[in-house]
C-alpha cells in the first residue's frame, strides 16, 4: 500500500463572484445524476449537437468494450464548424494563431469552414476517403489545425505526430497506422531558430509505399519529388465543396500514439460521437467556458490536450481558441503574459512544468502585464506541486482575488478530465481533485478492493464514459489489458491516495513508486516537498538500490536563477525534506542538473534517470524532448 507522506492543511477557495457565475453550481447533484442514470445524463448533452441519424441506445457496455450513441450518425466537424458558420457565430473569431515573433493570424468560423472544406476537397482529389489514415507531422500552425479538421470532415482518420519526433518514431507510426498520405511541415520555429523537419520526414518515408507527401513549406522552398504535393497550392486550387461525411458515432476520429516504458507506442483511438460529447461537456462544466471567452491551451496539436482543447473542444462550443508556436519563455520570460494581456485570455490550460518555469524566472515578468481578464488557470499533465499552486495563486491571480487555480488529471486514453477541482469546491494543494460527473474513481489494491480513506493504492476507474478511448489501433488485446490488470476496473497506471472528502492525490506512475525500508512512497510527495526550498525550480527523484533500506532516494535538482550548487545547498535541501516529510522520505543523495529529461508535453521521464543510474535500457524514448 502506498503511503501519502505529504499533507497540507491549506485550502484555496475561488472568489465568491466566480462561484456565483459558474456554469455548474450544483456539483454534487450533477455527479449523482450522472451516475444514477448515465443514459439520460449523456443523452441530454448529446442532444445539443446535430446528428444525421439519431441513436437508438446511449451506451452499449459489454465489458471491457463500450460503445456510445449506438446507431447514431454524425460528424464532429459538422458540429465544430458548420453548426456555427451557418448561424450567428459565422463572423466570430474561431482561432488566433501567434508566432514567436509576434505575428498573428485570425480566422472566423465562416473563414475556417471555407479553408477546411477547400483542403478536404484537395485531399479528396488525392484519393483520401472515409476510413483512410492520414499522418500529420506539422508544426503548431493554422495549417496543422486545418489538416486535422479536413481529414475528419471526410471521415478519414488523422494521426498527428508531434513535429520534432525522430526518424524512427515517425516511421513506426506511419507503418502502424497504415497511412498512405503524410502531411508535413518542412520546418518549425523554436527560440528564434528554424528547426529542420524535412530531412526527418524524407528519411522516415524513404521506400514507404505512400501515395503522397503534402508539404507545408516555409522559408526555403525545396524541390518537390513526383509524389510530393505543395500544401498551399493544393489549398488554393481546391473548391470549398466538401460537406461533412456522415459517419457512425463510433467511427474513429483519430489515432494518437502514447509511449510506455516497454514495447512499441500504443495508438489510442478516439471516435466522433462519444469524444465530441465528453470533451465539450467538460469544457463547459469543468473549465467553465462562457460563450464569449478566449481560451488558451498552451499545448501542441501533437498531444491529446491540443486535440481536445486547442481544436475540437473550443470549436464545438463556439468560443475563441488561442495557440502559439514556439517556446513560452521566448523572446523573454514575459512573452506568454504579454499574449494574455493582448488577447484578453480568460482561461489558460497549462502544465505544471510550465508553472515551475514561470517560478524559476520570478514574478517580475508577470507583474508588468495586465492579467485582469484571466480568471481560471487549469493545470494537468503531472502532479501540481503545492508550491507551484501557491505561486500561481499569488502572482497570476492576485492572491486569488481574480480567479482560481484548478488542478485536474486525465490521460491520452481518456480524452478529457476525469478528476479535478471544480470552481465551486475548495482546492487542496497536492490533490488533483474529486471525480468529475460521469466518472466513478477509486483508489484500490491489486484485487480491485477500495483502500481505506487516507491510504494509498492504485488509481482505478469503475465505469466507462463517452470520451474514453475505444481501442488500441491494431491491438485490441492491449486495450483489454487496461480493464483486466485490476479486476473490474480501468487501471490508470498511477498510484494515488484519497481523503475522507473524496479528494484524490496522484502520487506518480505505478512504476515510479519508491520502496524505502518497507515504506512505499510516491515520487510526487518527495518532489513537492523539495520544491518548497526557495532555491529549487524543479526536482525529480528516483529509487536506487540500497543494501539496508532496499531503495534509497536520489534527487535531481534544477536550481532557480541566481542559486549556486554547493554542499551547503545539498544539506539545506535535505533538511527541508526532512522537516516536511520526516526521515523516511529524506534523499540520500542530491545531484544538481541543468535540466530534467522530459517528454515534449512536459512530463518528467524518471525512468530515463533511473536507467542511466543503473546502466539499463530505458525503453521507448520517442517522445523525449531532447
Amino acid at each position: 500500500m502506498v503511503e501519502h507522506v505529504l499533507h497540507s492543511n491549506e485550502v484555496f477557495h475561488a472568489p465568491a463572484w466566480l462561484k456565483e457565475q459558474a456554469n455548474l453550481h450544483d456539483f454534487e447533484g450533477e455527479v449523482a445524476r450522472s451516475l444514477a442514470n448515465p443514459d439520460a445524463f449523456w443523452g441530454a448533452w448529446a442532444d445539443r449537437f446535430e446528428w444525421s441519424r439519431p441513436w437508438n441506445e446511449v451506451l452499449e457496455w459489454k465489458y471491457p468494450d463500450h460503445r456510445w450513441f449506438v446507431g447514431g450518425e454524425t460528424n464532429i466537424v459538422a458540429n465544430a464548424l458548420d453548426r456555427h458558420a451557418d448561424g450567428p457565430n459565422r463572423n466570430k473569431l474561431a482561432l488566433i494563431w501567434i508566432g514567436e515573433d509576434g505575428n498573428e493570424r485570425k480566422v472566423t468560423y465562416g473563414e475556417l469552414r471555407r479553408l477546411v472544406s477547400k483542403f478536404a476537397s484537395g485531399l479528396r482529389s488525392l484519393g483520401v476517403q472515409k476510413g483512410d489514415r492520414v499522418l500529420i507531422y506539422m508544426p503548431l500552425t493554422l495549417e496543422g489545425v486545418i489538416s486535422m479538421l479536413a481529414c475528419a470532415r471526410l471521415g478519414a482518420i488523422h494521426s498527428v505526430v508531434y513535429a520534432g519526433m525522430g526518424v524512427g518514431a515517425l516511421r513506426d507510426r506511419i507503418l502502424d497506422a497504415g497511412a498512405k498520405i503524410v502531411i508535413a511541415g518542412n520546418m518549425s520555429i523554436r527560440r528564434g531558430k528554424s528547426v529542420d523537419l524535412r530531412s526527418i520526414v524524407e528519411q522516415a518515408t524513404e521506400d514507404l509505399p505512400l501515395r503522397h507527401v503534402i508539404w507545408f513549406q516555409r522559408g526555403v522552398q525545396s524541390e518537390l519529388r513526383p509524389r510530393d504535393v505543395d500544401f498551399l497550392e493544393l489549398l488554393d486550387k481546391s473548391k470549398p465543396d466538401v460537406t461533412p461525411e456522415p459517419v457512425d458515432a463510433d467511427h474513429p476520429l483519430y489515432i494518437l500514439y502514447t509511449s510506455g516504458s516497454t514495447g512499441k507506442p500504443k495508438g489510442v483511438v478516439h471516435v466522433h460521437g462519444g469524444y465530441m460529447v465528453g470533451v465539450s461537456y467538460h469544457l463547459r462544466h469543468f473549465y467553465d467556458v462562457k460563450d464569449n471567452d478566449v481560451f488558451w491551451a498552451t499545448s501542441d496539436i501533437g498531444w491529446v490536450v491540443g486535440h481536445s482543447y486547442i481544436v475540437y473542444g473550443p470549436l464545438l462550443e463556439g468560443v475563441t481558441s488561442v495557440f502559439r508556436e514556439g517556446s513560452p519563455d521566448w523572446p523573454d520570460p514575459g512573452a506568454i503574459w504579454s499574449c494574455v494581456e493582448k488577447y484578453g485570455v480568460n482561461i489558460m490550460f497549462t502544465a505544471p512544468t510550465a508553472v515551475r518555469l514561470f517560478m524559476k524566472f520570478g514574478p517580475d515578468y508577470v507583474t508588468k502585464y495586465d492579467l485582469s481578464t484571466l480568471r481560471l488557470i487549469a493545470v494537468a499533465g503531472e502532479p501540481l506541486n503545492p508550491e507551484a499552486m501557491r505561486w500561481a495563486h499569488k502572482w497570476l491571480l492576485d492572491d486569488g482575488q481574480r480567479g482560481f487555480v484548478a488542478d485536474n488529471w486525465w490521460q491520452t486514453e481518456l480524452g478529457a478530465p476525469a478528476i479535478g477541482t471544480p470552481i465551486v469546491k475548495p482546492a487542496i494543494p497536492g490533490a488533483a481533485g474529486v471525480a468529475l460527473p460521469g466518472v466513478e474513481a477509486e483508489v484500490v489494491d491489486e484485487t480491485g478492493t477500495a483502500t481505506p480513506r487516507g491510504k494509498g493504492g492504485l488509481l482505478a476507474l469503475k465505469r466507462p464514459f463517452p470520451n474514453m478511448m475505444r481501442t488500441i489501433w491494431g491491438n485490441h488485446h492491449r486495450y483489454e489489458q487496461y480493464w483486466t490488470e485490476i479486476p473490474g476496473c480501468y487501471a490508470a497506471g498511477d498510484v494515488a491516495s484519497w481523503d475522507e472528502d473524496g479528494y484524490i492525490s496522484v502520487l506518480g506512475r505505478s512504476d515510479d513508486v519508491l520502496n524505502v525500508a518497507g515504506h512505499r512512497i510516491g515520487t510526487a510527495d518527495v518532489e513537492s516537498a523539495m520544491i518548497t526550498h526557495p532555491s529549487i525550480a524543479e526536482s525529480a527523484v528516483i529509487g536506487v538500490p540500497d543494501p539496508i533500506k532496499g531503495e534509497a532516494i536520489k534527487a535531481f535538482v534544477v536550481l532557480r536563477l541566481g542559486a549556486e550548487p554547493s554542499d551547503e545547498m545539498k544539506q539545506s535541501i535535505i533538511d527541508v525534506v526532512r522537516r516536511e516529510l520526516g526521515p523516511i522520505a529524506t534523499p540520500s543523495e542530491v545531484a544538481f542538473v541543468d535540466r530534467l529529461p522530459k517528454t515534449r508535453s512536459g512530463k518528467i521521464v524518471r525512468r530515463l534517470l533511473k536507467a542511466q543510474e543503473l546502466g539499463k535500457d530505458p525503453g521507448d524514448l520517442s517522445t523525449l524532448e531532447d
